[in-house]
C-alpha cells in the first residue's frame, strides 16, 4: 500500500534535512533533467508506428567497430541467448522467496564459481549494476576495513569510473580520493610510493584506460608494504592470458563483465563483477549464493551473508545495493562454460594478435606512431598527424568507427586515438582499416 505524504509530513522532513523546499533539495539537478520540456508528435496507429520504425531503421549505417574504452565488441555464441532466454530465466531479478527458486539460485552459484575460477579469487557476489559501481563498493569496503578515508587511483583509470567514484561518495565523508600520476602510460611507481602514507587502498586498472598493462606484481608489493589494500580492475577476457588478480595478491578485484557473453547495447546494461579474499567476505555488498542442505539432507541453494539494508539496520549495512544483474550474469556463466579455460585463452590470444597486427600496420604510415610504448592487450593509443576527431569523422564516411577520441579526456591528447581490436576482426577488416586511414 502507498500512502502519500501530507503537506505537513513534507514540511517536517524538509525541516529535518535542513532545506526550505523540494526545489531547494533538488537544486543540484540540472533544470533540463528535472523539468524537461516534451515536444511529442501526435500518436500513431500500430501499423503506422511499425512503418515509421522500419523507415527510420533503414537509415542505419552499420560501421566496423574499433571503439573500446570500457564496452567491447566480442563474438557471442548463439547458444548463450538460446539458453538464457528459456522460460525458466524470464526474470532477471532474484526472487524474494529465494529458496523456492532453486534454478535461479543455482545459476547464480555457477556464475560465482566461474568468476572465482577466472579471477583466482576466493569469493564472488551475485553481481552489481556495472563495473563502476562494483569498484565504488570495493572502495567503500576498503575504507571501512582500514578505517581510513584516503583512497588512491591512477590517472590511467577510466574517466567515467572516476566520475562515478566521486559521485558515489559526494554526499558523505567516508572517502577522499587522491590521484596518482602516470609515466609513459602506466602508473608512476615513485609517485605511488610518495602518496601511500595513511591510505586505505589503491585502485589498479590493468589493462588501464590507455590499454597498457601495468606491473601488477610491483604495484601490489608497494601497496602492501605501506599497509594499504589493493583493488584491481581488469578486463575479464584478458585473464585468459594475463596474470590473475589472485596471483598478485589483490584484496578486491572488480570488472565490467559485459564482454562475457553480453551485447554492447549502446553501453548497457552492464555486469558489475565483484570478488575479494575470503577474510573480507563480511564486507561484500549485495547477494551471495551458497550451498546448504535441506531438512531431508538434500543439496539446496540459498542466499547467504546478506549484510544489506533490507535485512539489518541501514546504518550497519555494508551497502544499500539490493539488486543484481542476474540475467547478464547468467549470460556470462553460459559463455564461460561454453568456452572453458582453453576457449577463453584462445579468444584472448586472438585479441592480442589482431591488436598488434593493426598497430604495426598503422605505425608503418607516415605521421602515425604509438603513443605509449608499453605492453598492451587489445587496446592501444595512436598519435595522429591531425586531431583524432577529424580521423574519426573521415573514417566514419568509409564505414569504420575508428576508435575513441582521447581529446575528450584531455586537451593534451586531442591528436590521440584509442583503438580496440577484438576477435571479431578478420585480416581483411584490418587491411580495410589501413586502406581507409591511408586515404585520409
Amino acid at each position: 500500500m502507498f500512502n502519500a505524504n501530507t503537506k505537513t509530513n513534507q514540511e517536517e522532513m524538509l525541516k529535518k534535512i535542513g532545506v526550505s523546499s523540494i526545489k531547494d533539495l533538488l537544486k543540484d539537478i540540472p533544470g533540463d533533467i528535472l523539468y524537461p520540456q516534451y515536444n511529442l508528435p501526435q500518436a500513431l496507429t500500430e501499423a503506422d508506428l511499425l512503418r515509421s520504425v522500419k523507415t527510420t531503421a533503414a537509415k542505419n549505417k552499420p560501421l566496423s567497430n574499433y571503439i573500446g574504452a570500457g564496452i567491447y565488441e566480442h563474438f557471442v555464441p548463439s547458444a548463450v541467448n538460446a539458453i538464457s532466454s528459456r522460460g525458466e530465466f524470464l526474470t532477471a531479478y532474484t526472487p524474494y522467496q529465494a529458496e523456492a527458486s532453486q534454478g535461479t539460485l543455482q545459476a547464480i552459484y555457477e556464475y560465482q564459481s566461474c568468476i572465482c575460477a577466472l579471477f583466482d579469487m576466493d569469493v564472488s557476489n551475485a553481481s552489481h549494476y556495472d563495473g563502476a559501481t562494483a569498484m565504488a563498493e570495493a572502495v567503500s569496503a576498503a575504507a571501512r576495513i582500514k578505517n581510513k578515508k584516503k583512497v588512491l587511483f591512477t590517472s590511467a583509470l577510466n574517466p567515467e569510473y572516476r566520475d562515478v567514484l566521486r559521485t558515489y561518495f559526494a554526499g558523505n565523508d567516508l572517502v577522499k580520493f587522491q590521484e596518482v600520476k602516470i609515466k609513459d602510460g602506466i602508473t608512476d611507481l615513485e609517485d605511488l610510493k610518495a602518496n601511500l602514507a595513511d591510505a586505505a587502498a589503491f585502485i589498479l586498472p590493468t589493462p588501464n584506460f590507455f590499454g597498457c598493462i601495468e606491473d601488477a606484481e610491483a604495484i601490489s608489493k608497494i601497496v602492501k608494504e605501506n599497509g594499504a589494500l589493493l583493488i584491481a580492475h581488469v578486463n575479464p577476457i584478458s585473464l585468459g592470458v594475463l596474470a590473475t588478480p589472485g596471483s598478485y595478491n589483490a584484496d578486491f578485484a572488480v570488472a565490467e563483465g559485459q564482454s562475457l557473453g553480453n551485447a554492447m547495447n549502446f553501453g548497457g546494461p552492464g555486469l558489475g563483477i565483484f570478488t575479494c579474499k575470503k577474510e573480507y567476505v563480511r564486507y561484500v555488498p549485495g547477494r551471495i549464493c551458497g550451498i546448504a542442505k535441506d531438512a531431508d539432507g538434500k543439496r539446496a541453494f540459498v542466499l547467504t551473508l546478506q549484510a544489506r539494508e533490507q535485512h539489518i539496520r541501514r546504518e550497519r549495512a555494508s551497502s544499500n545495493i539490493c539488486s543484481n544483474q542476474a540475467l547478464c550474469a547468467l549470460n556470462a556463466a553460459i559463455y564461460l562454460t561454453l568456452l572453458g579455460p582453453e576457449g577463453i585463452k584462445e579468444v584472448a590470444q586472438v585479441n592480442i594478435e589482431n591488436a598488434h597486427i593493426l598497430k604495426e600496420k598503422i605505425t608503418s604510415l607516415e605521421g602515425y606512431s604509438l603513443k605509449f610504448d608499453k605492453p598492451f592487450f587489445n587496446e592501444f593509443v595512436i598519435k595522429c598527424p591531425v586531431p583524432a576527431a577529424k580521423i574519426i569523422k573521415a573514417m566514419a564516411k568509409k564505414g569504420i568507427s575508428a576508435g575513441y577520441d582521447l581529446g575528450e579526456v584531455s586537451k593534451d591528447m586531442k591528436d590521440c586515438l584509442l583503438i580496440c581490436v577484438t576477435e571479431t576482426k578478420t585480416a581483411a577488416d584490418l587491411d580495410n582499416f589501413l586502406n581507409a586511414l591511408r586515404g585520409i
